[in-house]
């Protein structure tokens, strides 16, 4: 793991020296923080350079939610992931902390596991998307020539590949990248590949999750089968339409953020495609279609 700076904000001095404990064997820069004016000063410093942040919803003065509310709205700070540790657990509480932008929530008193297993997977998530995102800004010049292509991706490394080249067909690829990258992932994952919501789970708390996605790619019964991705401009708009040959799943459950899955380290990526990638996010059928619009780069 890199060694990543994470704020850590919590105006318990109790609860900080716990989660530097849990966290002391991470390869972690933990800048811990009680008053939480002073650690959107911090964030806010001319070079700060956060991969993570750990926020105590319940706090005087700026709250956790208002803090935030704050790094959402701001673009410098929006794709910094949010783990919110917090004792208030009533499903509107949660469904209100995942509308303004948490990544994970964390129920006062956690296992150490838990906290590591949900920092690791939100770095994790955190890397690739920068990496994704910065080699869409380096190729949207080209894709403004371009009306339409259609690719065909099977594996991990294929989304990983295609993703920059894809959004830079949007007016913001920073964004859509993200979203492209959660989408194409489950086209795959649950599509192709027959990943359940509890298998995958079970499996991202373990680590275990793209070991099993490369095993399952050369099942005799999965490994002929691809997806594909349409992408198209129309007028001012670029449509991304994907494809994959599986049987579908429940897609109606996903496209919100919802509560009872608050605490589970996946099941947001649609949502979170949905809200802050894309204008629209539609699919269609047993759910191996979906349709993703975005504006359209210049």
């Amino acid at each position: 793991m890199r060694d990543d700076r994470v704020l850590v904000i919590d105006d318990e001095e109790l609860n900080l020296f716990i989660i530097e404990e849990f966290l002391a064997e991470e390869s972690l820069s933990l800048d811990l923080q009680s008053d939480p004016a002073q650690a959107w000063q911090q964030l806010d410093s001319p070079g700060s350079r956060y991969s993570l942040v750990i926020l105590d919803r319940l706090m005087p003065g700026l709250d956790g939610l208002d803090f935030l509310r704050r790094m959402k709205a701001d673009s410098r700070f929006v794709h910094i992931p949010v783990i919110m540790q917090t004792a208030a657990s009533a499903p509107e509480q949660v469904r209100e902390g995942l509308q303004a932008g948490a990544y994970y929530y964390l129920v006062k008193p956690y296992e150490p596991e838990a906290l590591i297993s949900i920092v690791r997977g939100a770095l994790e998530d955190f890397h690739v998307h920068q990496a994704l995102r910065r080699l869409s800004r380096r190729q949207e010049d080209a894709q403004k020539l371009l009306i339409a292509a259609e690719y065909r991706f099977a594996s991990l490394r294929d989304i990983r590949s295609l993703v920059p080249t894809l959004a830079g067909f949007a007016a913001a690829p920073d964004l859509v990248a993200s979203g492209l990258s959660d989408l194409m992932v489950n086209a795959v994952e649950h599509g192709n590949l027959g990943i359940t919501y509890e298998e995958k789970a079970r499996l991202k708390l373990d680590g275990e999750w793209e070991r099993e996605v490369e095993r399952r790619l050369v099942l005799p019964q999965y490994q002929a089968r691809h997806a594909c991705i349409r992408v198209e401009r129309r007028g001012d708009q670029v449509e991304f339409t994907i494809r994959d040959q599986g049987e579908g799943f429940d897609w109606p459950r996903f496209l919100d953020f919802d509560p009872a899955r608050a605490f589970d380290p996946n099941g947001r990526g649609i949502a979170m495609a949905r809200r802050a990638s894309f204008e629209s996010v539609e699919y269609a059928g047993r759910g191996n279609i979906v349709v993703a619009r975005a504006t359209a780069s210049g």
